[in-house]
């Protein structure tokens, strides 16, 4: 299927539920990992293809015409990338082309279009895949720091926070209310403050600790 730009909410939707299921799910890759692979995918490739392709007259065939199927390779080279940056022993290129000729129904692809691919995505990112501003890290440092402070920091679920996390990259309206990668960490632990403690034992101002940070 073809997909017009800028890529429409439901295929954008259904390409981060990809990224997701392949990360997690299939590839059990860690959770820095799967939110690396979503950030230089959701929040800078995807936005970046229509000005990439508005000055590009001749651009690569994975972009021209673009296609999901395309673009479910995309997601798994941003996984790729992401585990060479965060993993001691990354993800193999035979594992992602056999996930792929699994989960890509349109379209095979060999070891060498991956290849490719990885080279099209760091041209479209313009080879910056600097990986230091995280919503995850950012998480995961506000937490610690909760947990040292109060007792009642124990009782956020930190799977709770993924979830939620997911759900948020998933909804693009709800994630561009957010304009940094600390303010959706920041957002995500009040949110899950508020699922995961029992009303009766809150007793640390959580929300005016997050906003003096």
């Amino acid at each position: 299927m073809e997909v017009s730009l800028p890529v429409p909410a439901h295929v954008r939707r259904h390409l981060v539920e990809f990224l997701v299921e392949s990360s997690s799910l299939q590839l059990l890759a860690s959770p820095i990992v799967k939110y690396t692979a979503l950030s230089f995918f959701a929040d800078r490739f995807l936005p970046s293809l229509p000005c990439f392709l508005q000055g590009n007259t001749n651009p690569n065939w994975l972009l021209n015409p673009l296609r999901e199927s395309n673009l479910q390779l995309f997601a798994l080279i941003s996984i790729w990338i992401s585990s060479k940056i965060h993993d001691t022993r990354p993800l193999s290129v035979t594992s992602l082309k056999s996930l792929g000729d699994n989960l890509i129904v349109d379209q095979h692809f060999t070891t060498r279009d991956f290849a490719i691919a990885e080279l099209v995505f760091m041209e479209v990112l313009r080879f910056e895949i600097g990986a230091s501003q995280i919503a995850f890290q950012f998480l995961e440092d506000l937490l610690i720091q909760f947990r040292e402070l109060s007792r009642i920091g124990e009782l956020v679920s930190f799977h709770l926070c993924t979830e939620i996390m997911d759900l948020l990259y998933e909804t693009e309206e709800i994630s561009e209310l957010f304009f940094t990668p600390y303010a959706l960490a920041a957002s995500v632990l009040v949110t899950a403050y508020v699922l995961s403690v029992p009303k009766q034992e809150w007793e640390f101002p959580v929300l005016p600790w997050v906003c003096r940070l």
